[in-house]
């Protein structure tokens, strides 16, 4: 078994592991797929295992942003993790995700995070549960009711719009101190922007992106800045309710809109997880931001098999951190363990877990240096 870069020419037989992995895609979305993936060719983002010519199992690293405290950084995102039904049982998943990792790391990246159809695979080469994307559904009348407070300029979007709407997600996130949203490439963004049977409207400082989906409304992203924006969005998305009963919408677990809404008692809320993982220990702590009030000097030492971990001094101050490597003894963790720390996890949770040992005069800390909601907004 060998391990390559993929190429057009193998792309149908890609497209036969995902129909066989995930079942069929229509020829809108084969060639939508075509599209999107051609950059990750030309980037060494596509990984293939192959025995002799024969392709067994295929894995792509989509080149997002992500934002964590509001600070945004390269993530690696793995993507199409696929092994042929007669090749599955024989380790491929895990040698493949042991090779993208190493490509992501080659490519810069610091961070990666995954949706996971199984969690031991993802687990065993270090990746954990971090957050999800939270998935409520609302009466559509309750959103309609949701009035405009001010004038606000709503015009639609097309694929020349990438980079403003990138620029606006960076305003937003940064504004609110997100953590855990991924913004799409450039190239990707201008895919996405293209779809017909979307609805794509974008302010100066929010934008919004949903479709019918059966007699329902699907909201994929509702972002904004300000209150104004943010009401006339939502108002519009609320103006189908004469056709629509319901909509579905991906939105953050403390989103305002649920706070405009005249009723909550009772919310159906469906969360898909997803898995993060620390590929570099000082570029990713380097990379994030942090509570400007929180302060934290740690000894940390992280067991990475496959990236060989270390011991380092975290020094946290001022929304700004610095890994130092050290010979010393603090807190030990699995990359798994400080990966779900990374992510806002708190440390009782992971000493509890089997995650974390050691010293525990850093924990009260670590938990206000790391703290966060962690979510995402988007399916990959």
């Amino acid at each position: 078994m060998d391990i390559r870069d993929l190429t057009t020419e193998d792309l149908d037989d890609v497209l036969d592991l995902r129909k066989r992995s995930f079942g069929p895609l229509s020829a809108d979305d084969r060639e939508k797929w075509r599209k999107a993936v051609l950059p990750a060719l030309g980037e060494g983002r596509y990984l293939g295992v192959f025995d002799g010519t024969r392709l067994a199992a295929a894995a792509r690293l989509r080149r997002f942003t992500q934002w964590w405290h509001g600070k945004p950084q390269p993530m690696a995102g793995v993507a199409g993790v696929t092994v042929s039904p007669e090749d599955r049982g024989r380790g491929l998943g895990t040698r493949i995700m042991r090779a993208v990792i190493g490509r992501a790391v080659e490519l810069g990246d610091a961070v990666s995070a995954l949706y996971p159809a199984t969690t031991a695979i993802y687990r065993g080469v270090g990746f954990e549960h971090a957050g999800a994307q939270h998935n409520v559904r609302l009466q559509a009348e309750s959103l309609r009711g949701i009035r405009p407070s001010g004038q606000v300029k709503l015009r639609r979007m097309g694929p020349g719009d990438a980079a403003e709407l990138m620029s606006v997600l960076h305003r937003v996130h940064g504004a609110a101190r997100s953590s855990g949203p991924v913004s799409w490439d450039e190239d990707t963004w201008n895919v996405w922007l293209a779809d017909e049977d979307d609805f794509l409207y974008l302010a100066d400082d929010g934008y919004a992106i949903y479709r019918w989906k059966g007699d329902d409304i699907e909201v994929e992203n509702l972002v904004a800045a300000s209150p104004e924006t943010l009401r006339a969005l939502w108002s519009m998305v609320g103006s189908a309710s004469t056709i629509a009963r319901e909509v579905v919408a991906s939105v953050a677990p403390d989103d305002p809109v649920l706070w405009l809404l005249p009723e909550r008692t009772r919310e159906r809320v469906q969360q898909v997880r997803w898995m993060f993982r620390v590929l570099d220990v000082a570029a990713a702590v380097e990379r994030r931001g942090y509570p400007a009030n929180a302060a934290c000097e740690a000894v940390v030492t992280v067991d990475d098999p496959i990236r060989g971990g270390g011991t380092w001094r975290l020094d946290i101050s001022g929304g700004s951190g610095t890994a130092t490597p050290v010979e010393a003894t603090g807190v030990t963790l699995s990359v798994n363990g400080f990966s779900a720390l990374y992510a806002g996890i708190p440390t009782r949770t992971l000493r509890l877990a089997g995650l974390m040992s050691g010293h525990d005069g850093y924990d009260q800390a670590l938990d206000a240096a790391f703290a966060a909601k962690p979510y995402m907004l988007d399916y990959f």
